[in-house]
């Protein structure tokens, strides 16, 4: 009898963690980040972005952001970079993991790339600060 109710508990426990783990896999957590294509382009002379990102919630995504020097230009989006989880900023090799995030500038040429989960369905929107022209946003649509 002891040997079935050990059997039985074993089992109960195998089950009660694959669970979580087969929900986090699902919201992307414990896959490789999908990388968005293309990557956004700061520049003084081309648009941010060619068309909106399609994201999806609770997937984790790569995002390269390349600044090719002709202006010191930043990108800001508050509103999605707080509706997303930031795992982390590569730039230049070294690895930053912030709370939070409001913006990125480059002050020469140079690239940044962001790996992040989504959290919050919605339509944000990130922007080089002090532009009013749709090149200059880039749209990122998350279902």
């Amino acid at each position: 009898m002891i040997k079935v109710r050990a059997i039985i508990a074993a089992a109960t426990l195998a089950a009660s963690i694959a669970v979580p783990l087969q929900a986090f896999a699902q919201q992307g957590l414990l896959t490789r980040a999908e990388r968005l294509e293309p990557s956004l382009k700061l520049s003084a002379s081309a648009p941010l972005a060619e068309k909106p990102y399609e994201l999806e919630s609770g997937k984790h995504y790569r995002l390269t952001i390349e600044a090719d020097g002709t202006a010191e230009l930043a990108i800001s989006g508050a509103e999605f970079f707080r509706n997303v989880w930031i795992n982390e900023v590569v730039i230049n090799d070294i690895e930053v993991r912030p709370l939070g995030l409001d913006s990125l500038e480059f002050d020469a040429a140079g690239e940044a790339e962001i790996t992040f989960v989504t959290i919050r369905p919605g339509t944000f929107t990130v922007r080089i600060p002090g532009s009013s022209g749709e090149g200059q946003a880039a749209t990122f649509v998350v279902k």
